[in-house]
């Protein structure tokens, strides 16, 4: 290699170093800009929308720059982005989820009392501030397709009881072996077992059970495919789940450095239930619509919530 090549290759490398180095760290973070509001989502469809929903509410109205930072593995990951500063805003948070995740405390069947106990401990352990569910739970759910649950007049888990020796159930494979509210668990607290389970990936359940393959899965309440495919979910009428209310939770730090934020974001209290929420997902994972362009049409139509935080 000559000379000359060389010094023009080490140029190059001394021109895209800062760069690279700029670039490290989680993904969606760009740069270190101090007027930035950083948005972390997870990689759920649900919180890459909800997450779009916050930013682009935050810019249209306060005008202020926004980052997100997308695709989060888990709510622990978020946490710890929060922890570090790399993020300012968790866009989407569960009460069931941090209570026995991010704050090693037992399940709490009551919604109420478990949105308060991490309203409060987020407050005194992180310095963060838990904000109103969003007015929608994300919960695990039993469903069948309509004609099967019209067939056996099932509308409860309860109902399945008297078919379930010879139901085939599809269900998550992580829910197989949870303490606390897993298969093993249910099986006590509801007081029967079906015939067969076949633990597979989430995403699989709903072609499972649309399909004849099950006649009855275990998926997410909010899911869009759930109107996809038209299926019932069935009522947890023991309450064996616990609540898993949505949620944004927000740095303490970042609300005192801009008065004017909290007011914007509180207009998202109780305006999205669970039927809207599984028509947005519905929107992005069956119509393919880019979660940014489904929050736009979101927030575009009710007014970008204006008038709520007079």
């Amino acid at each position: 290699m000559s000379k000359y090549l060389k010094k023009i290759m080490l140029v190059f490398f001394l021109a895209i170093c800062p760069m690279l180095l700029t670039s490290c760290g989680l993904p969606g973070v760009s740069g270190s800009d101090k007027n930035t509001i950083k948005i972390a989502s997870q990689s759920s469809t649900e919180s890459q929308i909800i997450a779009n929903i916050v930013g682009q509410l935050i810019n249209h109205e306060l005008g202020y720059k926004i980052s997100l930072v997308n695709n989060l593995g888990s709510s622990t990951v978020a946490h710890q982005a929060m922890l570090r500063h790399d993020a300012d805003i968790s866009a989407t948070r569960y009460t069931g989820t941090d209570l026995t995740g991010v704050l090693q405390l037992s399940n709490i069947k009551d919604p109420a009392k478990a949105s308060r106990l991490v309203k409060r401990e987020f407050k005194q352990r992180y310095h963060q501030t838990w904000f109103p569910s969003y007015g929608f739970a994300d919960t695990y759910a039993f469903m069948t397709t309509q004609a099967f649950a019209q067939k056996h007049q099932l509308n409860n888990i309860s109902d399945l009881q008297k078919i379930s020796s010879s139901l085939n159930a599809g269900v998550d494979t992580s829910w197989m072996n949870r303490k606390g509210d897993g298969y093993q668990d249910f099986t006590k607290y509801y007081g029967f077992s079906f015939g067969r389970v076949y633990p597979m990936q989430i995403g699989l359940v709903y072609d499972a059970v649309e399909a004849g393959k099950m006649e009855t899965v275990l998926g997410y309440s909010t899911d869009g495919r759930i109107k996809s495919y038209h299926l019932k979910i069935l009522k947890d009428d023991k309450r064996f789940f616990p609540p898993y209310n949505c949620s944004m939770v927000v740095n303490d730090s970042l609300l005192k450095k801009y008065p004017k934020l909290a007011p914007v974001l509180h207009r998202l209290d109780g305006k999205i239930n669970l039927k809207t929420m599984q028509t947005l997902n519905y929107e992005v994972d069956n119509n393919l619509l880019e979660p940014s362009v489904v929050a736009q049409q979101f927030l575009e139509k009710h007014n970008y919530f204006k008038g709520d935080d007079n």
